[in-house]
């Protein structure tokens, strides 16, 4: 049997000694298409942002390369100044180019040019969190992160950044950042049909690090989505409920960003995400992925 929690689900979590809910929100969708310039609908993106205030979400996910500098202005004008509750992530590691590609930023003057800009376009002097992107748009690439890495940590230490985190991110990469400074969050891609991060998942769990999956419904093969879409119109609900749900139920680590630039949908995913999967529907739609 599958219930609904009337409450906002998966309860919080702590980043370093920030707390957030774990049905948090990412603000990439607020930009225009392909997350170049601004909204089609101001207002309606303003009221997103003042929506998920109201829900009692206090973890915002943005990006200054996000429009470029659309999601950050957005979330100023919706918000500042901020409460004290709310908690707003960036990320730093790359830019965006006039075809709207996503061209890498890591060395140090662009990592420092990146971190003043979030500060000026969120209005703010110090950031909650800031998340070294790695790899390209195809994904994780080896190799080291010491020196941009590096360059957050002295950025930390001069009081402009609080905590620190790394996305699209390999294993290893996670542990040369961890080497050097602590992390409070990975953001990597992760859904049931895309289990890479298993282990990581778990390591970081018992070190009471967050995990933050993003596309919850992307990588999915014709037959993933079949086996996943039986399965919610069973419990009637969406693939995207049981897809969120499923993610909070995986590991207590694990925070949400869904994406959306209409409240209404936000307010289905809210919903969806306290949906109470069996052990039996878990162990079907863990086949998915293995």
């Amino acid at each position: 049997m599958s219930t609904f929690s009337p409450s906002l689900p998966g309860g919080t979590w702590p980043l370093g000694d920030l707390t957030v809910t774990r049905f948090g929100y990412g603000a990439m969708q607020l930009a225009g298409p392909g997350v170049m310039g601004p909204p089609a609908d101001r207002d309606r993106a303003l009221a997103v942002l003042r929506e998920v205030v109201d829900l009692g979400i206090t973890h915002i996910d943005t990006s200054d390369a996000y429009g470029p500098r659309v999601t950050n202005r957005l979330i100023r004008e919706a918000l500042h100044p901020y409460p004290a509750s709310l908690h707003v992530v960036t990320k730093v590691g790359a830019i965006r180019d006039q075809q709207g590609g996503w061209p890498t930023a890591r060395k140090p003057d662009d990592l420092r040019r990146s971190v003043q800009e979030n500060l000026d376009s969120l209005g703010v002097e110090v950031l909650d969190v800031v998340n070294l992107r790695l790899g390209n748009a195809e994904g994780p690439r080896p190799g080291s992160l010491a020196e941009a890495f590096g360059t957050l940590v002295e950025l930390q230490q001069q009081g402009l950044i609080r905590h620190l985190g790394v996305s699209n991110a390999t294993a290893e990469q996670v542990a040369e950042a961890r080497a050097i400074a602590p992390i409070v969050c990975v953001q990597n891609m992760y859904n049931l049909a895309y289990r890479q991060d298993d282990g990581l998942i778990d390591t970081l769990a018992a070190d009471g690090v967050a995990y933050v999956p993003f596309f919850p419904l992307g990588g999915f093969d014709p037959l993933q989505s079949s086996v996943l879409s039986a399965v919610a119109a069973r419990l009637d609900s969406t693939p995207m409920s049981v897809a969120l749900a499923w993610l909070l139920q995986r590991s207590p680590n694990i925070l949400l960003i869904p994406g959306t630039s209409s409240a209404e949908h936000l307010r289905e995913n809210v919903a969806g995400a306290g949906l109470s999967l069996s052990d039996a529907e878990l162990a079907e739609l863990d086949k998915i992925g293995h």
